[in-house]
Order: C-alpha cells, then sequence, then structure tokens
C-alpha cells in the first residue's frame, strides 16, 4: 500500500521508491511486478531507468469495484435494519427477544 500511495504522487524510479521504504529494492521491485500485473502500475524507459506510475484504467476499475462493494454492503445493512422491530429490540430467529428474559 505505500507504495501505491507514493506512486499517487507521480512517477518515481524503483531506487526511489526503496529509498522511502523500510524493505530492500529487490521486495520493493517485487511489489511493483505484482501491482503491474494486477494492472495498477504502469512502467516507462527514461534513459536508462524506468519509472513507474499508476495506472488511471486500473485504479478505476479497483475504484469500481470497492464501489459496488461498498453499495452491496449498505444494501445489506439497510435491509438488515429494516429487520429490526420498532423500539429496536433485537429478535432471535426464535421470535423470543435477545439477551436475558425476567421470569416472574
Amino acid at each position: 500500500m505505500a507504495i501505491f500511495q507514493k506512486l499517487s504522487g507521480g512517477p518515481q524510479a524503483v531506487n526511489e521508491l526503496a529509498r522511502a521504504m523500510p524493505v530492500s529494492r529487490p521486495a520493493v521491485s517485487q511489489h511493483l511486478k505484482v501491482l503491474k500485473d494486477a494492472g495498477l502500475v504502469m512502467d516507462s524507459r527514461a534513459g536508462t531507468r524506468r519509472l513507474y506510475t499508476l495506472n488511471p484504467e486500473g485504479v478505476a476499475r479497483l475504484r469500481a469495484h470497492f464501489d459496488q462493494m461498498w453499495t452491496q454492503a449498505m444494501s445489506a445493512f439497510k435491509t438488515a435494519a429494516e429487520a429490526q422491530p420498532p423500539g429496536g429490540k433485537r429478535v432471535k430467529p426464535s421470535g423470543r427477544p435477545s439477551g436475558r428474559v425476567r421470569r416472574t
């Protein structure tokens, strides 16, 4: 996630990224490869260096995925909230209120 955040500030070479990370340069390269394979990062040649940038199309797909998940989660929450009886007492599937029941 830190590499992804660093790249949101603009193109960077592996060495620049590695200097700011608590991991080795090869580890940063491996992370970049995973991000590139996932379509979230692109690279380009700049002389003898490779510059990595975020892939706007990949980021848009990721955002759409999370938007869909969020919409589904909010829909499920709404359904659960509307299933609560008036007064906010939770009802067990057996039809009895949850929690302790006083016996008289």
